[in-house]
């Protein structure tokens, strides 16, 4: 394949942030994008080194399916076909227009290919919301010029688009057909996926460089891509989610698999937090949370992203973790064994039954507990491993299959590790035709790394289906991919919850406001009272008996700053410790509280931050003045339904301590998950509170009770 043209300005780098302004409703109509009745080009040009030479010479791929025009404002041929010097001189309406022209001129390529009746606009122009204030200007008149005639717009700053099924090749390379949707803000990286994933036979339904989402966004193309017959799978690069809840709510009704592959997860928000949630919470966990309870797979590199891809495109998903992992060897076995349990999966001793049964298809120096390693028969007999692999898909004690080690060896090699040339690699051919048909007739994923991926054994295996992969981890990795709980979810995912009806807003961030607000919605706190003085500290006393808390208001970390006293046992004790805090910190107001007893629960935090592209996200996790230390946390989109909140806290690190360890009683989950349920519902409810926290969240074996609690306003 020839190479690209150079790319057009800005186009070698990631597009600019998306300019994000108001979407139009999920199911836009795209059809003129991906199907139009007829093409222009606008800047189409016979130099090489031109962009609009790459995508004239690709939307003459197919000059049958549609009309095709190419303009050039000088005329004269291009590609051997006579140009129009503009849209006009075409003569008819134009359905999709390309506009590859230099910036100065791209208002009036827009405004000539409205005038045309253009429904859709592909803009590879640069030179807009990436450079600052006055690009993003220009691009967003043009945008509200294109939605005012009821078109849409891909870009600007993009590198076009490419629709296999419809026989619309916009883009300046060529991709093989295929299921899979790429939608792409990085063209290098488009192109990367596209050769790692030939060798797997992957292609792809449709190609979109995103530029900088000025009108049609990735929420857009995702829906529509969703809705799309010819895809099966969608593959997403993106650094910019613009709308990321809307995102995650399409992904979550997709049907068919999302992959995500993002950039910049790990560095913290960019807001500066003011809580123990805002200081713990990163963009890495909010996208990970929206991945999760959407269903969608997240990837780290390209090569992960072509192990999923490679691996969603097989027949065969399961529900179960339970791996068999079979070899031919003991470290290709233990390693592979590490890998599944690192990927997710587990990989248990197979029971009585099952070994009975691979005791009569294995001989006596083969392991068959799991891993089932056949020591050596593979070289006496290949075939061995189709008599294996066919027991252990057929056993109910295995969800699915890893095969690892030598396979595709003795093809590859002739010879093989015992020398028996020809006959082992027959013998081994004939293996790879039986695996292929029995996993054609099983129910269970089976995925194998070997050593060979590319022999013609295992050529065989994957024209039948079966994911080949040259590396263990792949392997595991494309195994865990295909453990799901329905058709494009993961394991796991929960949905995407709607964000209810906003609330009252709320004024006065102090902290018996925040207590009033969380108390009315359900949330269980101790008795306390404002006071100011010594009198009303008294008075406040007397109104129940000690044990006393004595809070300083006003500070958000209040133990930090030595703000708060426990245990006092007495009024008298009550008076001191005001006296040495109000010495100390001077603070406008205090609070007198019952003090809980501490001594068979377990603290946790519950906090809901405002993310600026997925709304509320909430957080659960150990709490109390370790928080920040242990980092024992998980997170989820808010509202968070209170199954999902005990799912949360029963899968932290620390989870044993609630169900209770060296003779202390299990406390409540249940009550705690509906306490998470109601506080994050509250902040959902709430969109002017930046960030919510109850911090220490007690959980007792009978009930959960907060015993502080702070918000930020936005």
């Amino acid at each position: 394949m020839a190479p690209a043209p150079p790319p057009p300005p800005s186009a070698s780098a990631t597009a600019a942030p998306t300019d994000v302004v108001a979407r139009p409703a999920a199911g836009r109509d795209l059809t003129a994008l991906f199907d139009p009745t007829s093409v222009a080009v606008v800047g189409a040009s016979d130099d090489p080194a031109k962009y609009g030479h790459a995508i004239s010479a690709q939307v003459l791929r197919a000059p049958h399916r549609r009309p095709v025009h190419l303009v050039n404002r000088r005329g004269g041929t291009v590609l051997g076909r006579t140009a129009a010097t503009s849209l006009a001189a075409v003569g008819e309406p134009v359905d999709l227009v390309v506009i590859s022209v230099p910036g100065a001129g791209f208002e009036a390529a827009v405004d000539d290919a409205l005038a045309c009746g253009a429904r859709a606009l592909v803009a590879i122009t640069a030179g807009f919301a990436e450079t600052g204030a006055a690009g993003l200007a220009r691009q967003r008149a043009v945008t509200d010029r294109v939605r005012d005639a009821g078109a849409v717009l891909v870009g600007p700053n993009c590198l076009g688009i490419m629709d296999s099924t419809t026989e619309l090749y916009l883009a300046s390379d060529t991709f093989d057909p295929g299921g899979i949707a790429l939608l792409s803000q990085s063209g290098n990286l488009a192109l990367e996926l596209k050769l790692r994933l030939a060798p797997h036979g992957a292609g792809f339904s449709r190609f979109v460089s995103l530029g900088n989402q000025a009108d049609v966004t990735l929420v857009d193309l995702l829906d529509d891509c969703a809705r799309h017959d010819g895809t099966s799978a969608i593959a997403v690069y993106a650094e910019d989610f613009g709308d990321g809840r809307a995102f995650a709510e399409v992904a979550a009704a997709a049907g068919k698999p999302v992959v995500l592959l993002t950039a910049g997860r790990g560095a913290a928000s960019a807001r500066s937090a003011r809580s123990h949630t805002g200081a713990l919470t990163t963009s890495a966990d909010v996208v990970a949370a929206a991945c999760r309870d959407a269903g969608v797979h997240l990837v780290s590199t390209v090569r992960e992203l072509t192990v999923v891809l490679a691996a969603l495109g097989t027949r065969h998903r399961t529900a179960g973790r339970r791996t068999a992992v079979f070899t031919d060897g003991g470290g290709h076995g233990a390693v592979a064994a590490d890998a599944a349990e690192a990927a997710g999966l587990d990989v248990p001793e197979l029971g009585p039954g099952a070994q009975a049964r691979l005791r009569t298809v294995l001989w006596e120096q083969s392991a068959v507990g799991n891993p089932v390693d056949l020591a050596g028969m593979g070289e006496q007999d290949p075939r061995s491993y189709a008599a294996a692999v066919g027991a252990l898909l057929a056993s109910d004690d295995v969800d699915s299959v890893l095969m690892t080690g030598y396979f595709g060896g003795y093809a590859a090699s002739g010879d093989g590790l015992g020398g028996g040339g020809t006959a082992l690699s027959e013998g081994e051919a004939r293996a790879a035709q039986d695996i292929a048909r029995e996993y054609v007739t099983r129910s269970k994923p089976l995925v194998v790394q070997s050593m060979y991926p590319d022999s013609p054994s295992c050529r065989i295996l994957a024209q039948g289906g079966v994911p080949v992969f040259g590396a263990t981890e792949d392997a595991a990795r494309a195994l865990a991919a295909l453990t799901v709980t329905g058709p494009a979810g993961r394991a796991g995912s929960v949905g995407v919850p709607p964000l209810p009806e906003p609330a009252t807003p709320l004024t006065d961030p102090g902290y018996h406001c925040v207590r009033e607000l969380l108390t009315a919605a359900g949330v269980r706190f101790p008795v306390a009272y404002d006071i100011s003085g010594e009198d009303e500290l008294l008075a406040a006393a007397a109104r129940f008996d000690g044990p006393y808390v004595l809070k300083a208001l006003h500070l958000l970390h209040k133990s930090d700053a030595g703000g708060v006293a426990l245990r006092l046992p007495d009024r008298a004790a009550l008076l001191a410790a005001y006296r040495d805090m109000h010495a100390r910190l001077g603070a406008p107001a205090y609070s007198v509280e019952a003090m809980a007893d501490l001594s068979d629960g377990v603290e946790l935090i519950v906090g809901v931050n405002r993310d600026p592209r997925f709304g509320p996200v909430a957080m659960v996790g150990l709490g109390g003045i370790l928080t920040e230390t242990l980092r024992d946390v998980a997170f989820s989109l808010a509202p968070v339904p209170a199954p999902r909140a005990e799912r949360l806290l029963r899968g932290l690190r620390t989870a044993g301590l609630l169900a209770g360890v060296r003779g202390r009683p299990a406390v409540d989950v249940t009550a705690a998950a509906e306490a998470v349920a109601r506080i994050t519902a509250v902040a959902a409810a709430h969109p002017e509170i930046a960030e919510l926290e109850v911090n220490p969240l007690l959980v007792r074996p009978g009930g959960a009770l907060a015993l502080d609690a702070r918000a930020v306003l936005a």
